[in-house]
Protein backbone atom coordinates (compact mmCIF):
# COMPACT_ATOMS: atom_id res chain seq x y z
CA UNK A 1 0.00 0.00 0.00
CA UNK A 2 3.11 2.38 0.70
CA UNK A 3 3.94 4.24 -2.83
CA UNK A 4 6.16 6.89 -2.86
CA UNK A 5 4.70 10.18 -4.89
CA UNK A 6 7.02 13.03 -5.88
CA UNK A 7 5.51 16.37 -6.24
CA UNK A 8 8.00 18.81 -7.72
CA UNK A 9 6.14 21.84 -9.10
CA UNK A 10 7.84 24.92 -10.88
CA UNK A 11 6.97 28.39 -9.45
CA UNK A 12 5.07 29.68 -12.44
CA UNK A 13 2.80 27.17 -12.38
CA UNK A 14 1.47 27.00 -8.93
CA UNK A 15 -1.68 28.60 -7.35
CA UNK A 16 -2.90 29.73 -4.23
CA UNK A 17 -4.65 26.95 -2.56
CA UNK A 18 -4.74 23.90 -0.41
CA UNK A 19 -4.76 20.02 -0.97
CA UNK A 20 -6.79 17.83 1.11
CA UNK A 21 -5.17 14.30 1.47
CA UNK A 22 -8.21 12.08 3.83
CA UNK A 23 -5.14 9.27 4.01
CA UNK A 24 -1.69 10.26 4.64
CA UNK A 25 -0.39 6.69 5.09
CA UNK A 26 -0.79 6.96 1.26
CA UNK A 27 2.15 9.50 0.51
CA UNK A 28 5.57 10.15 0.78
CA UNK A 29 6.48 13.20 -0.52
CA UNK A 30 10.38 14.06 -0.39
CA UNK A 31 11.74 17.13 -0.56
CA UNK A 32 14.99 19.09 -1.32
CA UNK A 33 14.61 22.79 -1.59
CA UNK A 34 17.21 24.80 -4.00
CA UNK A 35 18.57 26.39 -0.18
CA UNK A 36 19.47 23.07 0.87
CA UNK A 37 16.82 22.98 3.43
CA UNK A 38 13.50 20.78 5.03
CA UNK A 39 10.48 22.19 6.41
CA UNK A 40 7.95 20.42 8.87
CA UNK A 41 5.45 18.02 8.16
CA UNK A 42 1.75 19.02 8.17
CA UNK A 43 -0.70 17.15 9.95
CA UNK A 44 -3.98 17.18 7.80
CA UNK A 45 -3.16 19.24 4.73
CA UNK A 46 -0.63 21.01 3.15
CA UNK A 47 -0.96 24.16 2.05
CA UNK A 48 -0.33 26.31 -1.14
CA UNK A 49 2.99 27.55 0.42
CA UNK A 50 4.56 24.17 0.94
CA UNK A 51 3.99 23.60 -2.59
CA UNK A 52 4.20 26.13 -4.05
CA UNK A 53 6.55 28.16 -2.29
CA UNK A 54 10.68 28.46 -3.53
CA UNK A 55 11.08 25.14 -1.26
CA UNK A 56 9.30 21.70 -2.55
CA UNK A 57 8.40 19.40 0.70
CA UNK A 58 8.42 16.19 1.39
CA UNK A 59 5.69 14.41 3.74
CA UNK A 60 7.23 11.18 4.61
CA UNK A 61 4.38 8.40 5.39
CA UNK A 62 3.85 5.18 4.61
CA UNK A 63 2.25 1.64 5.09
CA UNK A 64 -0.97 -0.02 5.50
CA UNK A 65 -2.23 1.92 8.40
CA UNK A 66 -2.11 5.87 9.08
CA UNK A 67 0.32 6.86 11.78
CA UNK A 68 -0.41 8.92 14.26
CA UNK A 69 3.12 10.39 15.84
CA UNK A 70 4.91 12.58 13.36
CA UNK A 71 8.56 11.78 12.03
CA UNK A 72 11.22 12.84 14.12
CA UNK A 73 12.88 15.13 12.00
CA UNK A 74 10.63 18.15 13.33
CA UNK A 75 11.02 17.61 16.69
CA UNK A 76 13.45 19.53 19.35
CA UNK A 77 14.61 17.20 22.06
CA UNK A 78 16.30 19.21 24.78
CA UNK A 79 18.82 16.40 25.36
CA UNK A 80 19.81 16.36 21.81
CA UNK A 81 23.21 17.53 20.95
CA UNK A 82 22.93 20.23 18.70
CA UNK A 83 25.62 20.03 15.11
CA UNK A 84 26.86 23.57 14.28
CA UNK A 85 25.34 24.49 10.67
CA UNK A 86 28.13 25.13 9.12
CA UNK A 87 30.73 23.18 6.83
CA UNK A 88 34.00 22.08 8.94
CA UNK A 89 35.74 18.69 9.77
CA UNK A 90 35.38 19.94 13.45
CA UNK A 91 31.35 18.88 13.14
CA UNK A 92 33.18 15.11 13.03
CA UNK A 93 33.73 15.27 16.68
CA UNK A 94 29.82 16.20 17.62
CA UNK A 95 28.64 12.59 15.87
CA UNK A 96 31.33 10.43 17.88
CA UNK A 97 29.89 8.26 20.53
CA UNK A 98 26.85 6.29 18.79
CA UNK A 99 29.62 3.75 16.91
CA UNK A 100 31.09 3.05 20.21
CA UNK A 101 27.96 2.31 21.80
CA UNK A 102 27.17 0.02 19.02
CA UNK A 103 30.72 -1.55 19.09
CA UNK A 104 30.72 -2.96 22.09
CA UNK A 105 28.39 -5.63 20.87
CA UNK A 106 31.14 -7.13 19.03
CA UNK A 107 33.72 -6.87 21.77
CA UNK A 108 31.46 -9.03 24.41
CA UNK A 109 31.91 -11.90 26.73
CA UNK A 110 30.00 -13.44 23.72
CA UNK A 111 32.79 -12.09 21.47
CA UNK A 112 35.88 -13.37 23.88
CA UNK A 113 34.35 -16.92 24.95
CA UNK A 114 34.28 -17.55 20.94
CA UNK A 115 37.68 -15.84 19.99
CA UNK A 116 39.37 -18.05 23.26
CA UNK A 117 37.74 -21.14 21.76
CA UNK A 118 38.68 -20.40 18.21
CA UNK A 119 42.31 -19.64 18.65
CA UNK A 120 42.81 -22.52 21.06
CA UNK A 121 41.24 -25.35 18.80
CA UNK A 122 41.89 -23.53 15.05
CA UNK A 123 44.94 -21.21 16.15
CA UNK A 124 44.41 -18.69 13.53
CA UNK A 125 42.28 -20.64 11.03
CA UNK A 126 39.03 -18.72 11.50
CA UNK A 127 40.12 -15.49 11.44
CA UNK A 128 38.39 -15.12 7.92
CA UNK A 129 35.23 -15.32 9.93
CA UNK A 130 35.93 -12.51 12.00
CA UNK A 131 36.92 -10.27 8.54
CA UNK A 132 33.86 -11.23 6.82
CA UNK A 133 31.51 -10.15 9.79
CA UNK A 134 33.56 -6.99 10.18
CA UNK A 135 32.86 -5.94 6.73
CA UNK A 136 29.45 -6.81 6.62
CA UNK A 137 28.62 -5.44 9.97
CA UNK A 138 29.99 -1.96 8.87
CA UNK A 139 27.63 -1.77 5.66
CA UNK A 140 24.34 -2.76 7.83
CA UNK A 141 25.39 -0.61 10.46
CA UNK A 142 25.83 2.12 8.28
CA UNK A 143 22.77 1.63 6.56
CA UNK A 144 20.79 1.69 10.34
CA UNK A 145 22.37 5.08 10.63
CA UNK A 146 21.49 6.51 7.25
CA UNK A 147 17.92 5.32 7.79
CA UNK A 148 18.04 7.30 11.37
CA UNK A 149 19.88 10.12 10.04
CA UNK A 150 17.26 10.53 6.72
CA UNK A 151 13.90 9.86 7.86
CA UNK A 152 14.11 10.63 11.57
CA UNK A 153 12.76 7.67 12.43
CA UNK A 154 14.26 4.39 14.02
CA UNK A 155 13.95 0.68 12.15
CA UNK A 156 11.48 -0.60 14.80
CA UNK A 157 9.26 2.18 13.67
CA UNK A 158 9.22 2.14 10.36
CA UNK A 159 8.72 -2.05 10.73
CA UNK A 160 5.31 -0.72 12.51
CA UNK A 161 4.06 1.61 10.10
CA UNK A 162 5.29 -0.40 7.09
CA UNK A 163 3.93 -4.26 7.96
CA UNK A 164 0.42 -5.80 9.08
CA UNK A 165 -0.22 -6.40 12.28
CA UNK A 166 0.97 -9.73 12.46
CA UNK A 167 3.80 -9.93 10.41
CA UNK A 168 5.02 -6.79 13.02
CA UNK A 169 3.81 -8.72 15.85
CA UNK A 170 5.96 -11.55 14.52
CA UNK A 171 8.88 -9.34 13.66
CA UNK A 172 8.43 -7.79 17.43
CA UNK A 173 9.03 -11.40 19.35
CA UNK A 174 12.20 -12.43 16.83
CA UNK A 175 13.88 -8.88 17.91
CA UNK A 176 13.08 -10.03 21.60
CA UNK A 177 14.44 -13.76 20.89
CA UNK A 178 17.93 -12.36 19.68
CA UNK A 179 17.94 -9.77 22.45
CA UNK A 180 17.39 -12.21 24.96
CA UNK A 181 20.18 -14.47 23.29
CA UNK A 182 22.41 -12.01 22.95
CA UNK A 183 22.13 -11.13 26.98
CA UNK A 184 22.78 -14.41 27.96
CA UNK A 185 26.71 -14.42 27.16
CA UNK A 186 26.51 -11.13 29.05
CA UNK A 187 25.18 -12.56 32.12
CA UNK A 188 27.60 -15.72 32.41
CA UNK A 189 30.54 -13.42 31.39
CA UNK A 190 29.45 -10.88 34.18
CA UNK A 191 29.08 -13.99 36.66
CA UNK A 192 32.52 -15.24 35.46
CA UNK A 193 33.85 -11.68 36.04
CA UNK A 194 32.78 -11.87 39.52
CA UNK A 195 33.55 -15.11 40.70
CA UNK A 196 37.49 -14.46 39.40
CA UNK A 197 37.17 -11.13 41.47
CA UNK A 198 35.65 -11.78 44.79
CA UNK A 199 35.42 -15.95 44.42
CA UNK A 200 31.52 -15.90 44.31
CA UNK A 201 30.31 -18.69 42.79
CA UNK A 202 29.17 -19.13 38.87
CA UNK A 203 25.33 -19.56 40.19
CA UNK A 204 25.24 -16.66 42.64
CA UNK A 205 27.24 -14.81 40.09
CA UNK A 206 24.38 -15.24 37.67
CA UNK A 207 21.93 -13.89 40.40
CA UNK A 208 23.69 -11.15 41.23
CA UNK A 209 24.05 -9.82 37.57
CA UNK A 210 20.74 -8.17 37.39
CA UNK A 211 21.13 -5.60 40.28
CA UNK A 212 25.24 -4.79 38.83
CA UNK A 213 23.10 -3.48 35.68
CA UNK A 214 21.29 -1.27 37.20
CA UNK A 215 24.21 0.74 39.05
CA UNK A 216 25.52 1.47 35.16
CA UNK A 217 22.36 2.68 34.02
CA UNK A 218 22.01 5.26 36.27
CA UNK A 219 24.92 6.93 34.21
CA UNK A 220 22.67 7.65 31.79
CA UNK A 221 20.98 10.61 34.07
CA UNK A 222 23.94 12.23 33.42
CA UNK A 223 23.74 12.64 29.54
CA UNK A 224 24.19 10.50 26.54
CA UNK A 225 27.55 12.08 25.79
CA UNK A 226 28.92 10.87 28.83
CA UNK A 227 27.96 7.60 28.91
CA UNK A 228 28.99 7.34 25.34
CA UNK A 229 32.66 8.68 26.56
CA UNK A 230 32.83 5.85 29.56
CA UNK A 231 32.31 3.02 26.53
CA UNK A 232 34.55 4.30 24.50
CA UNK A 233 37.02 4.47 27.39
CA UNK A 234 36.29 0.80 28.33
CA UNK A 235 36.51 -0.26 24.36
CA UNK A 236 39.80 0.86 24.55
CA UNK A 237 41.37 -0.11 27.82
CA UNK A 238 39.80 -3.88 26.61
CA UNK A 239 42.49 -2.91 23.57
CA UNK A 240 44.99 -2.02 25.11
CA UNK A 241 45.01 -5.00 27.47
CA UNK A 242 45.35 -7.34 24.14
CA UNK A 243 47.35 -5.11 22.02
CA UNK A 244 50.03 -5.08 24.26
CA UNK A 245 49.69 -8.75 24.70
CA UNK A 246 49.88 -9.26 21.15
CA UNK A 247 53.38 -7.98 21.14
CA UNK A 248 54.34 -10.37 24.05
CA UNK A 249 52.67 -13.45 22.24
CA UNK A 250 54.17 -12.98 18.88
CA UNK A 251 51.79 -14.78 16.36
CA UNK A 252 53.57 -15.47 13.10
CA UNK A 253 52.40 -13.29 10.94
CA UNK A 254 52.35 -14.43 7.77
CA UNK A 255 49.68 -17.48 9.66
CA UNK A 256 48.01 -14.45 10.69
CA UNK A 257 47.22 -12.90 7.25
CA UNK A 258 46.71 -16.60 6.08
CA UNK A 259 43.69 -17.28 8.52
CA UNK A 260 42.15 -13.69 7.62
CA UNK A 261 42.49 -14.24 3.75
CA UNK A 262 42.02 -17.82 3.03
CA UNK A 263 38.82 -19.51 3.98
CA UNK A 264 38.84 -22.83 5.73
CA UNK A 265 36.78 -24.87 7.63
CA UNK A 266 39.27 -28.05 8.87
CA UNK A 267 38.21 -30.24 12.10
CA UNK A 268 34.97 -31.08 14.03
CA UNK A 269 33.64 -28.44 15.47
CA UNK A 270 34.75 -25.65 13.14
CA UNK A 271 31.31 -25.38 11.30
CA UNK A 272 29.57 -24.58 14.61
CA UNK A 273 32.60 -22.41 15.97
CA UNK A 274 32.59 -20.10 12.52
CA UNK A 275 28.77 -19.65 13.17
CA UNK A 276 28.84 -19.08 16.70
CA UNK A 277 32.13 -16.13 15.81
CA UNK A 278 29.59 -14.81 13.28
CA UNK A 279 26.41 -14.97 15.23
CA UNK A 280 28.82 -13.14 18.26
CA UNK A 281 29.60 -10.68 15.30
CA UNK A 282 26.81 -9.72 13.62
CA UNK A 283 23.99 -8.57 16.22
CA UNK A 284 20.58 -8.46 15.26
CA UNK A 285 19.74 -5.57 18.04
CA UNK A 286 22.38 -3.47 16.82
CA UNK A 287 20.49 -2.51 13.46
CA UNK A 288 17.59 -1.13 15.80
CA UNK A 289 19.92 0.65 18.52
CA UNK A 290 22.18 2.17 15.83
CA UNK A 291 19.10 3.59 13.46
CA UNK A 292 18.03 5.45 17.59
CA UNK A 293 21.24 6.79 18.48
CA UNK A 294 21.91 8.42 15.65
CA UNK A 295 18.42 10.58 16.97
CA UNK A 296 20.13 11.82 19.59
CA UNK A 297 21.91 14.31 17.15
CA UNK A 298 20.11 17.61 16.00
CA UNK A 299 21.72 17.70 12.64
CA UNK A 300 20.70 20.41 10.07
CA UNK A 301 17.69 19.42 8.14
CA UNK A 302 19.48 20.29 4.60
CA UNK A 303 21.11 18.49 1.41
CA UNK A 304 24.14 19.09 3.34
CA UNK A 305 23.57 18.70 6.41
CA UNK A 306 22.12 15.33 6.02
CA UNK A 307 24.46 13.97 3.43
CA UNK A 308 27.39 15.77 5.82
CA UNK A 309 25.67 13.31 8.74
CA UNK A 310 25.82 10.14 7.03
CA UNK A 311 29.40 10.53 5.98
CA UNK A 312 30.21 11.45 9.23
CA UNK A 313 28.26 8.68 10.94
CA UNK A 314 30.29 6.58 8.41
CA UNK A 315 33.46 7.56 9.35
CA UNK A 316 33.16 7.23 13.43
CA UNK A 317 31.50 3.55 12.80
CA UNK A 318 34.21 2.38 10.70
CA UNK A 319 36.70 3.65 13.25
CA UNK A 320 34.68 1.90 15.87
CA UNK A 321 34.21 -1.22 13.80
CA UNK A 322 37.84 -1.33 13.01
CA UNK A 323 39.12 -1.25 17.00
CA UNK A 324 36.49 -4.14 17.51
CA UNK A 325 37.93 -5.51 14.74
CA UNK A 326 41.43 -5.46 15.88
CA UNK A 327 40.53 -6.70 19.31
CA UNK A 328 39.01 -9.57 18.20
CA UNK A 329 41.97 -10.59 15.74
CA UNK A 330 44.05 -9.95 19.13
CA UNK A 331 42.10 -12.32 21.38
CA UNK A 332 42.18 -15.39 18.74
CA UNK A 333 46.04 -14.36 17.99
CA UNK A 334 47.06 -14.33 21.51
CA UNK A 335 44.96 -16.96 22.26
CA UNK A 336 46.45 -19.22 19.36
CA UNK A 337 49.85 -17.97 19.58
CA UNK A 338 49.78 -18.81 23.50
CA UNK A 339 47.76 -22.68 23.29
CA UNK A 340 49.78 -23.75 20.85
CA UNK A 341 53.32 -22.55 21.90
CA UNK A 342 55.88 -25.08 22.58
CA UNK A 343 56.58 -23.66 25.79
CA UNK A 344 53.32 -23.76 27.45
CA UNK A 345 53.41 -24.93 31.05
CA UNK A 346 51.11 -27.88 31.82
CA UNK A 347 49.03 -26.72 33.29
CA UNK A 348 47.74 -23.42 30.57
CA UNK A 349 48.02 -26.18 28.16
CA UNK A 350 44.88 -28.47 30.31
CA UNK A 351 43.57 -24.62 30.41
CA UNK A 352 43.79 -24.44 26.83
CA UNK A 353 41.75 -27.70 25.96
CA UNK A 354 38.67 -26.41 27.60
CA UNK A 355 39.25 -22.53 27.33
CA UNK A 356 36.09 -20.03 28.71
CA UNK A 357 36.43 -17.23 30.19
CA UNK A 358 36.71 -17.88 33.60
CA UNK A 359 40.36 -19.81 32.90
CA UNK A 360 41.89 -17.43 29.81
CA UNK A 361 43.06 -14.84 32.60
CA UNK A 362 46.69 -16.72 32.00
CA UNK A 363 46.59 -15.31 28.84
CA UNK A 364 47.50 -11.83 30.30
CA UNK A 365 49.62 -12.72 32.78
CA UNK A 366 52.86 -11.62 30.69
CA UNK A 367 51.50 -8.46 30.67
CA UNK A 368 49.25 -7.83 33.92
CA UNK A 369 51.93 -10.48 36.22
CA UNK A 370 49.91 -11.98 39.28
CA UNK A 371 47.25 -9.34 38.79
CA UNK A 372 46.46 -10.34 35.28
CA UNK A 373 43.18 -12.36 36.80
CA UNK A 374 41.97 -9.02 38.58
CA UNK A 375 42.65 -6.86 35.88
CA UNK A 376 40.90 -9.24 32.91
CA UNK A 377 38.26 -9.81 34.94
CA UNK A 378 37.53 -5.68 35.51
CA UNK A 379 37.74 -5.92 31.60
CA UNK A 380 34.86 -8.73 31.26
CA UNK A 381 32.97 -7.17 34.00
CA UNK A 382 33.51 -3.56 32.05
CA UNK A 383 32.35 -5.65 28.71
CA UNK A 384 29.43 -7.70 29.99
CA UNK A 385 28.22 -4.28 31.98
CA UNK A 386 28.12 -2.08 29.10
CA UNK A 387 27.22 -4.32 26.54
CA UNK A 388 24.02 -4.85 28.65
CA UNK A 389 23.39 -1.20 28.58
CA UNK A 390 23.10 -1.30 25.00
CA UNK A 391 21.24 -3.97 25.13
CA UNK A 392 18.55 -2.89 27.06
CA UNK A 393 18.74 0.37 25.32
CA UNK A 394 17.77 -1.78 21.47
CA UNK A 395 14.91 -3.17 23.85
CA UNK A 396 13.16 -0.25 25.34
CA UNK A 397 13.87 0.92 20.93
CA UNK A 398 12.10 -2.32 19.32
CA UNK A 399 9.30 -2.20 22.44
CA UNK A 400 8.36 1.35 21.54
CA UNK A 401 9.22 0.93 18.43
CA UNK A 402 7.34 -1.86 17.24
CA UNK A 403 4.37 -1.97 19.80
CA UNK A 404 4.16 1.49 20.77
CA UNK A 405 4.80 0.94 24.06
CA UNK A 406 7.54 2.46 26.68
CA UNK A 407 9.01 1.37 29.50
CA UNK A 408 11.33 1.90 32.19
CA UNK A 409 14.65 0.96 31.75
CA UNK A 410 15.19 -0.74 35.03
CA UNK A 411 11.81 -2.40 33.95
CA UNK A 412 12.78 -2.98 31.01
CA UNK A 413 16.42 -4.42 32.05
CA UNK A 414 14.79 -6.81 34.74
CA UNK A 415 12.48 -8.54 32.09
CA UNK A 416 14.97 -9.20 29.24
CA UNK A 417 16.92 -10.11 32.58
CA UNK A 418 15.08 -12.23 33.88
CA UNK A 419 14.62 -14.54 30.28
CA UNK A 420 18.24 -14.50 30.17
CA UNK A 421 19.10 -15.76 33.80
CA UNK A 422 16.92 -18.99 33.73
CA UNK A 423 18.66 -20.93 31.08
CA UNK A 424 21.97 -19.49 32.95
CA UNK A 425 21.37 -20.10 36.24
CA UNK A 426 20.04 -23.83 35.17
CA UNK A 427 23.26 -24.43 33.26
CA UNK A 428 25.26 -22.96 36.11
CA UNK A 429 23.74 -25.06 38.56
CA UNK A 430 24.16 -28.34 36.30
CA UNK A 431 27.32 -28.19 34.38
CA UNK A 432 29.22 -25.22 36.50
CA UNK A 433 31.85 -22.85 34.53
CA UNK A 434 32.24 -25.25 31.40
CA UNK A 435 28.80 -25.92 30.63
CA UNK A 436 28.70 -21.91 31.36
CA UNK A 437 30.73 -21.45 28.45
CA UNK A 438 29.45 -23.68 26.23
CA UNK A 439 25.86 -22.31 26.49
CA UNK A 440 27.69 -18.94 25.35
CA UNK A 441 28.48 -20.52 22.19
CA UNK A 442 24.94 -22.03 21.97
CA UNK A 443 23.33 -18.83 22.07
CA UNK A 444 26.26 -17.39 19.65
CA UNK A 445 25.22 -19.33 17.31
Amino acid sequence: MGRLLIFKLQAEDREPEKRHYKDRSELIIKCASESESLTNHTKNSVSSSAFCGTEPQFIASTGNRSFSNAPLIGNSDPQQIVVPDKKSWKNLFAYMGPGFLVSIAYIDPGNFETDLQSGAQYKYELLWIILVASCAALVIQSLAANLGVVTGKHLAEHCRNEYPRIPNFILWVLAEIAIVACDIPEVIGTAFALNMLFKIPVWIGVLLTGLSTLVLLALQQYGVRKLEFFIAFLVCTIAGCFFVELGYAKPDAKEVLKGLFVPQLKGNGAAGLAISLLGAMVMPHNLFLHSALVLSRKIPRSVHGIKEACRFYMIESGFALVVAFLINVSVISVSGAVCNSQNISAQDQENCKDLDLNKASFLLKNVLGSWSSKLFAVALLASGQSSTITGTYAGQYVMQGFLDLRLEPWLRNFLTRSLAIVPSLIVALIGGSSGAGKLIIIASV
